[in-house]
């Protein structure tokens, strides 16, 4: 197996693993809305997930584990991929936010101050800022 071999299928699997787990988060009250599944299927196209591995993954979404990233960096790179994701489907108003604020908890953000998590992160995204300032504003907001 080459390098770019071995990088790219761990990368392939760090993705399906994010995916199952916003899956995951998604399904916590039992069901999955228009909303969502509209989320889910630009996420499943953006991290490579295969119609086949989508399927597979929301028949048995309790079987994956809520994987949240060890790196508080790569949890704010997450975060900022998943509110543009969100701002870009037009998911408008407590629904957006809603939504966030549940990818922010699967994330592994403290649910007492997910809240304002999310309205922060929506917030600089719906202002354009790039993924560099969003992390440093982010970060200066938990000092």
């Amino acid at each position: 197996m080459s390098t770019s071999d071995f990088f790219e299928s761990g990368f392939l699997k760090r993705n399906r693993g994010h995916f199952a787990s916003i899956v995951r988060v998604a399904m916590s009250d039992g069901v999955i809305n228009d909303d969502e599944k509209a989320f889910l299927d630009r996420l499943a196209a953006k991290l490579d997930v295969s119609e086949d591995e989508y399927k597979a993954i929301l028949k048995d979404y309790k079987s994956h584990s809520i994987n949240p990233p060890m790196s508080y960096d790569t949890r704010l790179e997450r975060l900022y991929d998943l509110a543009r994701m969100v701002r870009a489907d037009d998911i408008e108003g407590p629904n957006q936010v809603a939504l966030l604020e549940k990818l922010s908890v699967g994330l592994g953000f403290n649910h007492e101050n997910v809240k304002y998590i999310a309205d922060k992160a929506l917030s600089l995204v719906y202002y354009g800022v790039d993924q560099d300032e969003f992390s440093d504003r982010m970060k200066k907001m938990n000092q």
